[in-house]
């Protein structure tokens, strides 16, 4: 049997659930955190006011939320709100559908309620009572919920049980029914998705508290570290964070390949010894968000160790220019290994150190927003701008890749190279689709999107961190008083940023603004004069006293920058991509002169480029007119052939933002173009 700590007797199943009063609607409530250096401020604090974010949030409000709601409630494609109605008695009909689609209809709940704190809407509200519901009505009285195994005993099957098998997803399942009866109750102030949150909880508190090594390896894609320790957070029941600190550890002493475990599943090798980003890439930024928000809390430094070393790994060698991340759709970890015996497969996956193919590039859209899950952990956790800053390049690129600009269609993956004859069959599709049998990917797009303006800013006793660029209002409470703030700027298509103060308290206090990753240097005024700011942590500090009038003037260099990887990575050697700002570029065959076939393009380094701002193209952007090379290019008819010199034909062509490709009809597309 497995234990990591004894559970106290007050650990019983409670008779009614904690309510507290309602708070402001945070992306992981630090507020209480002993080891947290910032707090985040609500998403009902901020306001996207104009320009990109606004109009992405926007569509996502206005388009993809009703939008999913009528696909989950009608059951055309599979019934996810019908198989809480089937489950509850209400209804009549079987289980179709993937193990995780109770998770999917969690994930819009909370996608739902972060948009009502924003945007009130009486449509939108109603969707939601509904949908809780239903979910509420579901739910065994012993906590337990899983749709797919109560529908299976209504209808006679006496053989379906609770964790048959961990690939079920029931942890998964619950952990984001744990999160969103947190968010739903921030949101609204009711307590019935929060009480039915912590009856799961109290369900896997019983289970957990003597497992067998069958049941201490019930982990897979475990948002439930998440859940707990964001249940523990909105009620203060301790044993929330006492069971999350079990679960995590559990992984210490029921890894191992003999008894099943993998890298697949981050528990070949115990957490604490990890070093390395293996494995399902989507379960591994689960693990290590979850991970980060118990370290939080409890300051455990044996959770610090991995989670930095792996995030280094990851950045270092593991990371797509993108944002992106889990490169491999199949393979084998630890690949290569002298130690055969400990090889399994592995799929959806973090790869070797610098294997980042482009064309087979898996790049799961839920692997982006587990990064950004991951990082915004890690930055509450050490103020770190380098944490926001990949938030930030996931977000305008990974992560908005995955839906289109109408809001109604999605992709699953996102390879950085798409072509009309692919050297293998792909196993999903190169176009967005309104309905992806793996459904995951589209409700997480769309809470992320709803959430976004909780993570533009952070707080703490001294003063503000603005980690995002957009025009915005920011309307919050800190350390002394009232903060009101509006950001004005044309960012990511300008690097110009003018942060006003409406309100500020009287006493002192910090403005941290964010000089991003990528840029080569900023520019600061404070009502017009000059000041030369010290930099902190990837922050430039500002502190004096504020009035409300006060004008900061930030301007960040925005040029275009061809960029180059790191030689091992062989799929783009000697090849380049082009990048300004926080936005990756793509070349789309839609927009080549005729007869020239994108296998064919060639771009020189010091090639003239030309920033085009066309309000008419892809919801409006900024382009880039490149002087392009088309190369020779005859028919392939062998695998090697000698290599033929002649001449390139010059020509001029755009290049349109990578999360925006795939929006103008099928299209062969490229991040990387070899370089002349």
């Amino acid at each position: 049997m497995f234990r990591t700590l004894a559970l106290s007797a007050a650990a019983t199943l409670a008779a009614t659930p904690s309510c507290p009063a309602a708070a402001p609607v945070v992306v992981a409530d630090t507020t209480q955190s002993p080891h947290a250096v910032a707090r985040p401020v609500g998403v009902d604090e901020v306001r996207w006011t104009e320009g990109f974010w606004a109009e992405r949030t926007g569509v996502n409000r206005e388009r993809s939320l009703p939008a999913m709601w009528e696909l989950m409630r009608d059951s055309e494609h599979k019934p996810f709100y019908e198989h809480f109605l089937i489950a509850a008695g209400r209804a009549e009909g079987d289980y179709h559908g993937a193990a995780w689609n109770d998770g999917d209809f969690y994930k819009w709940i909370e996608a739902a309620c972060s948009s009502l704190a924003v945007a009130p809407d009486e449509s939108l509200r109603a969707a939601v009572d509904k949908a809780v519901d239903a979910v509420v009505a579901a739910q065994r009285d012993d906590g337990y919920l899983h749709t797919p195994v109560l529908i299976a005993r209504r209808n006679g099957d006496r053989s379906a049980r609770p964790f048959a098998d961990r690939h079920d997803f029931e942890v998964y399942n619950l952990g984001h029914l744990m999160t969103a009866g947190c968010i739903h109750h921030r949101t609204t102030g009711e307590g019935r998705l929060l009480a039915a949150a912590e009856r799961a909880a109290q369900f896997l508190e019983k289970a957990f508290a003597d497992p067998s090594e069958k049941m201490a390896r019930q982990a897979v894609c475990p948002s439930h570290y998440m859940g707990l320790v964001e249940l523990y957070r909105t009620t203060r029941d301790e044993r929330y964070l006492r069971l999350a600190e079990h679960v995590i550890g559990l992984r210490n002493v029921a890894a191992g390949v003999d008894g099943g475990g993998g890298d697949d599943n981050q528990d070949r090798v115990p957490f604490v010894d990890q070093r390395e980003a293996v494995g399902h890439a989507v379960r591994a930024n689960y693990l290590y968000a979850g991970a980060a928000d118990v370290l939080l809390e409890n300051g455990d430094d044996s959770l610090r160790e991995p989670l930095e070393a792996v995030w280094r790994n990851v950045v270092r060698k593991k990371l797509y220019i993108t944002g992106a991340c889990g490169a491999l759709y199949d393979g084998a970890s630890p690949d290569a290994s002298p130690s055969q015996e400990q090889i399994t497969r592995v799929h959806q996956a973090y790869g070797r150190n610098y294997q980042l193919p482009n064309i087979t590039a898996h790049n799961e859209t839920c692997a982006a927003v587990g990064a950004v899950l991951w990082n915004w952990r890690r930055f509450l956790a050490t103020g770190e701008g380098r944490h926001i800053d990949w938030i930030e390049v996931a977000m305008h690129n990974a992560v908005l890749a995955g839906v289109s600009l109408r809001g109604t269609e999605y992709f699953y993956t996102n390879p950085l190279r798409a072509t009309d004859n692919p050297p293998t069959d792909i196993r999903w599709s190169r176009r967005r689709e309104e309905f992806i049998v793996s459904f995951c990917c589209p409700p997480n797009v769309v809470r992320t999107l709803a959430q976004l303006g909780g993570y533009a800013y952070a707080v703490d006793d001294s003063g503000v961190w603005v980690n995002l660029y957009g025009a915005n209002r920011l309307d919050t409470k800190v350390d002394g008083g009232r903060l009101t703030l509006r950001q004005s700027t044309e960012y990511p298509w300008e690097g110009r940023i003018a942060v006003t103060i409406d309100a500020a308290p009287a006493e002192p206090f910090a403005l941290r603004l964010r000089r991003p990753a990528w840029a080569t240097g900023m520019e600061l005024r404070v009502n017009g004069d000059a000041v030369d700011a010290a930099t902190s942590k990837g922050y430039a500090v500002i502190e004096r006293a504020w009035s409300p009038g006060d004008r900061v003037e930030l301007t960040l260099p925005m040029p275009v920058t061809p960029m180059e990887s790191h030689p091992l990575v062989e799929e783009t050697r000697n090849q380049l991509a082009v990048q300004r700002g926080p936005i990756v570029y793509c070349l789309e065959s839609v927009d080549l002169p005729d007869g020239v076939d994108i296998d064919s393009v060639r771009l020189d380094p010091g090639a003239g480029f030309t920033v085009t701002h066309e309000p008419d193209l892809l919801g409006g952007c900024a382009a880039i007119e490149a002087q392009l090379h088309a190369a020779p290019q005859p028919a392939w008819d062998a695998l090697y052939r000698p290599a033929a010199a002649g001449d390139t034909r010059p020509f001029r062509a755009r290049l349109v933002p990578y999360y925006a490709w795939g929006n103008r009809g099928p299209s062969e597309m490229s991040v990387w173009l070899p370089r002349l």
